[in-house]
């Protein structure tokens, strides 16, 4: 009787027979899990009701699987999109060369903001809503440590976002109902605000006919003149640090990247 030993070439090849269909078996998994997952909120986000579909939270969990995130990204790439960006109380960054919207109004708010310990903190943020929103491409980062070692997350989707914005910009990224929370939202270029209202009464300002979340009576809110979705925004060179990105509507994003690289990431 022949004995191969495990790390033999034979023995590496016997193990390769045996691992090849459950390899098969997680690839078929993997694409119907992604498939299904995608319809169910699309059809959520068609009935008109708000949901924190977070798969950000989800896509930071299968990190260390690159079958999952391939279903996943093959998923989002066949067409819209109902999506939620947050990484459980972690800020990320959100980058565009421009975005033009309307029906658009801002808070000022104090989520409760998740530690790693468990614990909870509430954290000073601005809230800014858009009915209706098209981008100029799009760059989300995500810094995480897995085992000491750091790794970022980077999402991109649309033209690419550069470091200096351009002077003009051509949206390509179609969002309904955007919704940013972020401690920081800067723009490095020209802002054109159209019909707003800086002062109104946060529990006044509303977005796509609903208040923006976390508003209270007298506090501060970016609203708009001359009723509903009469404001517009213009900004050159968005740049912000969030803690939430929600699209409760649909969002396309023309060839969709998501990878995971080595060391901290500025750019995508």
């Amino acid at each position: 009787m022949t004995h191969h030993h495990p790390l033999s070439g034979t023995g590496l090849l016997a193990g390769a027979r045996r691992i090849r269909p459950s390899l098969a078996r997680m690839r078929t998994t993997g694409a119907r899990a992604a498939t299904g997952w995608n319809a169910r909120m699309l059809a959520e986000a068609a009935d008109g009701t708000r949901r924190g579909t977070r798969w950000g939270r989800g896509a930071l969990a299968l990190v260390p699987s690159a079958l999952a995130v391939g279903a996943l990204g093959s998923a989002l790439a066949q067409g819209a999109l109902a999506a939620n960006f947050s990484v459980a109380g972690q800020p990320f960054t959100l980058t565009s060369n421009g975005v033009e919207g309307s029906g658009f109004g801002a808070i000022v708010n104090t989520p409760a903001v998740g530690r790693p310990d468990g614990s909870t903190t509430t954290t000073a943020m601005a809230r800014v809503g858009f009915a209706s929103a098209g981008l100029a491409g799009l760059c989300g980062i995500v810094h995480q440590t897995i085992a000491g070692v750091p790794y970022s997350l980077l999402l991109t989707g649309g033209q690419k976002v550069t470091a200096t914005p351009p002077g003009t910009f051509t949206t390509d990224i179609d969002a309904s109902n955007l919704y940013i929370q972020a401690t920081e939202l800067q723009a490095y270029g020209p802002t054109t605000l159209q019909n707003a209202v800086l002062g109104q009464s946060a529990d006044q300002v509303t977005v796509a006919g609903k208040p923006l979340t976390g508003a209270l009576p007298g506090g501060f809110g970016l609203g708009s003149a001359g009723g509903e979705g009469g404001s517009s925004i213009k900004l050159h060179g968005l740049n912000a640090t969030a803690y939430d990105a929600e699209m409760a509507g649909a969002l396309v994003l023309p060839d969709l990247k998501i990878r995971v690289v080595a060391g901290t990431a500025t750019t995508c």
